[in-house]
């Protein structure tokens, strides 16, 4: 079965790069991130990001249980190859959307709140995006990224997820704290277009090799 050939080292690699590609993109999270770093200092960002991380962690294990129940569905070599298709085109649409969307910087909030205020609207803010299950389907299903039978293997796996958030929050806090005096709507804009750019060649990329029946991640 195809799960079989999943490494443990496979899993870890795969599940940081679902984690920073879930975190990646600028939407209403990643601009608080932002405006948070900016307006109240690093740490208010950071947690922003780690609230945000644990609701994605949570929509991951929903998805991955949801596929688990449907595991001798899913592990037969034809549906595998169809949800694999249906999840390049899935990501392409999410890096095409990533790549033309423009969100907008709000002003200040003159409440700076304590750091698990800040930690708590942000979990709130994405777990009321229900929407990001659909990604996390497609993540999985490119990725071939759920091995059932590996239950510590798998957990290692939601664990990578968690820490490839996290890894993309704190770069992204980081840069924002060092270059904040420069730092204005347009460099958002350009960050949005870079990750869209990379999430379609990605999906051009799993497509093409499933098409012609190659293993490229």
């Amino acid at each position: 079965m195809w799960f079989e050939n999943v490494t443990l080292l496979d899993l870890t690699v795969k599940g940081m790069v679902i984690g920073i590609m879930c975190s990646a993109p600028m939407g209403p999270v990643g601009v608080l991130c932002i405006q948070r770093t900016l307006n109240k200092g690093r740490w208010f960002g950071l947690v922003t990001g780690l609230g945000a991380a644990l609701s994605d962690i949570i929509y991951a294990l929903v998805t991955g249980l949801g596929m688990s129940f449907v595991l001798e569905f899913i592990e037969q070599p034809r549906t595998m190859y169809i949800l694999q298709l249906v999840g390049s085109v899935l990501l392409f649409a999410f890096g095409y959307y990533t790549f033309y969307s423009r969100p907008q910087l709000r002003p200040p909030s003159k409440n700076r709140g304590t750091l698990m205020h800040n930690l708590f609207t942000s979990f709130l803010l994405t777990l009321g995006n229900p929407l990001i299950v659909f990604l996390f389907v497609a993540l999985f299903a490119r990725f071939t990224f759920i091995v059932p039978e590996h239950p510590w293997h798998q957990g290692l796996g939601y664990l990578s997820i968690f820490l490839g958030a996290m890894l993309w929050w704190y770069g992204l806090t980081y840069v924002i704290d060092k270059v904040r005096v420069s730092f204005d709507i347009n460099r958002i804009w350009l960050i949005n277009r870079i990750i869209g750019i990379i999430v379609m060649t990605v999906a051009v990329l799993g497509l093409v090799s499933t098409l012609l029946g190659l293993t490229l991640y």
